[in-house]
């Protein structure tokens, strides 16, 4: 599986895509706002001959979300979000024109995904992570044979999501790195939401945020 990085909007967030061999790809919190972005991503895809048959978000906080039904329509895909993340997906609405997003329009999503669910594509199978704390349902997606943790906002490089946010709490958070991350090989790649990717055993050592 290829992973190809993006970073978008005033949030500086990561757009992801995964992309199995036979080019089925999965587009993971598409981020993109501004035409020039939704430009950049499309023609990414096209020029590399991709097949996107899926969106999903780790979790519905607005930077994470901007791009879902643009690409929702442009390729015809299916929206998965995770089932605890309907109502903060649902509220972005009401917030986004106080930080200046004033075009923005809600993606229904498609699905609702749970912690026991998989997401297949191509060869490729993610297995999802409950972590809750920085929104109240994120999930994470793991790949077993990369060794790869698709982490969202839960952990970054040296560093660990917001948990002042709605719905978040800073104890529930800690509980979600030491069960969900930190009990992950320590060669596995995190690759977060915002910032540079890092792994888990670099993160066990120098996180100052929380401790195994």
């Amino acid at each position: 599986m290829d992973i190809k990085s993006f970073v978008f909007n005033a949030f500086y967030e990561n757009t992801y895509l995964l992309i199995s061999k036979n080019r089925e790809t999965v587009i993971v919190d598409p981020g993109c706002y501004e035409d020039f972005e939704k430009k950049e991503l499309t023609e990414y895809i096209s020029k590399n001959e991709l097949k996107p048959v899926l969106i999903v978000n780790t979790h519905c906080h607005i930077d994470h979300v901007l791009g879902n039904l643009y690409l929702q329509n442009l390729y015809n895909i299916p929206l998965y979000i995770p089932a605890l993340e309907l109502e903060t997906l649902k509220s972005v609405t009401a917030y986004a024109p106080n930080w200046g997003i004033v075009n923005y329009e809600e993606a229904t999503p498609n699905k609702l995904l749970n912690e026991n669910d998989l997401i297949e594509f191509g060869a490729e199978q993610l297995r999802i992570r409950f972590a809750p704390g920085h929104a109240p349902g994120h999930l994470m997606f793991y790949h077993v044979q990369e060794k790869v943790l698709i982490a969202g906002d839960v952990i970054f490089k040296e560093s660990v999501g917001r948990s002042d946010l709605p719905g978040g709490d800073f104890q529930t958070l800690e509980k979600s790195i030491k069960n969900q991350v930190f009990n992950l090989p320590d060669d596995v790649l995190i690759f977060p939401g915002h910032g540079p990717s890092t792994s888990v055993g670099h993160e066990k050592k120098h996180n100052p945020f929380v401790r195994p």
